[in-house]
């Protein structure tokens, strides 16, 4: 897969990835699989991910100013 700003090829990774949820509150999503260029910051989510993703964040309590949750596919 190549990114889509610069052209590099991208590699699959496991990433920890920060989610602002309010103006108040950011969720850290630890072990997300995505895909990630070595050459500039890009980084992609495929579909079934970012859907987890928005099913993740949807049960999150935004009263705590920041959240860590573990992907768990």
């Amino acid at each position: 897969m190549k990114c889509h700003i610069c052209g590099n090829e991208m590699t699959k990774v496991v990433a920890d990835l920060p989610f602002k949820i309010s103006n108040s509150t950011i969720v850290i999503i630890k072990g997300l699989p995505v895909y990630q260029c070595g050459k500039c910051p890009e980084y992609l989510l495929k579909d079934e991910v970012m859907e987890s993703v928005d099913k993740i964040l949807a049960k999150v309590n935004g009263s705590a100013e920041l959240e860590i949750v573990k992907f768990a596919a």
